[in-house]
C-alpha cells in the first residue's frame, strides 16, 4: 500500500487514508486524554488535517523515510503523535498568552476564574523542574515537551546523537518525577 501511495497509483492515497483514519484518531484521543485536554469533533478534524498534510509534505517525505525497522501502524503512530502533541502545545501556548480561546462562541459555559492563573502555575512548575536537572539534559526536555521537537530536530540544534535523546529524556522524567515525590512528602 505504502509503495501504491508513493507511486501516486489511482485510489492508493484514498485506501491509505481509509486504512489508517482510525489509528490517527484514536491517537489523538489518547494523546488528549494523556494531556488532560477535551477534544471537540471539530478539533479531532483539525488534527487529523495537520497529520495528512505532514504525511504529504515535501512529496512524501515522511512517509519516504520509513525503512521498514518496525510496522508502518508502530511508524505512523509515532509519527502522528509527535505531530498532534506538536500542535496541542503551540495552542496551549498560544491560550496561555491570550491569542487564542478554546471556547466555541456557541458554548456558554462560563470559564473557570482560576484556570489560565493555574496554567500560568503548571508552566512555571515544568520550568522550575527542568531547573533542576543538568544543563544539557535540561534543553532536551524543553525542546521536546515544551517545544513539540522532534528527536531529529533536537539532534540536529543540539549536534548530538539522534538514539541518545530518548535515553535522555527517560533518565531526565524519572529525575522529576523522584524531585516531585520528595517535595510532596516534605
Amino acid at each position: 500500500m505504502l509503495r501504491r501511495c508513493l507511486a501516486e497509483e489511482p485510489g492508493a492515497w484514498k485506501d491509505f487514508v481509509d486504512r489508517f483514519i482510525g489509528l490517527f484518531t484514536h491517537v489523538i484521543h489518547h494523546t488528549a486524554h494523556g494531556r488532560s485536554i477535551r477534544v471537540s469533533d471539530s478539533d479531532v478534524d483539525d488534527l487529523l488535517s495537520e497529520v495528512f498534510l505532514v504525511l504529504l509534505a515535501n512529496d512524501y517525505r515522511v512517509l519516504r523515510n520509513f525503512r521498514g525497522n518496525s510496522s508502518l501502524a508502530t511508524y505512523l503512530t509515532v509519527v502522528s503523535r509527535r505531530v498532534v502533541v506538536k500542535k496541542m502545545v503551540e495552542r496551549r501556548m498560544a491560550e496561555a498568552l491570550g491569542h487564542v480561546s478554546t471556547r466555541s462562541k456557541l458554548e456558554s459555559i462560563p470559564e473557570e476564574p482560576t484556570r489560565q492563573q493555574q496554567m500560568v502555575d503548571d508552566q512555571e512548575e515544568i520550568q522550575n523542574m527542568i531547573k533542576q536537572l543538568p544543563p544539557a539534559d535540561a534543553r532536551i526536555v524543553e525542546q521536546y515537551h515544551l517545544q513539540g521537537k522532534s528527536y531529529q530536530q533536537i539532534s540536529s540544534d543540539l549536534d548530538i546523537p539522534e538514539n541518545s535523546i530518548g535515553p535522555t529524556l527517560s533518565r531526565a522524567r524519572n529525575r522529576m518525577r523522584d524531585n516531585k515525590s520528595k517535595t510532596r512528602s516534605l
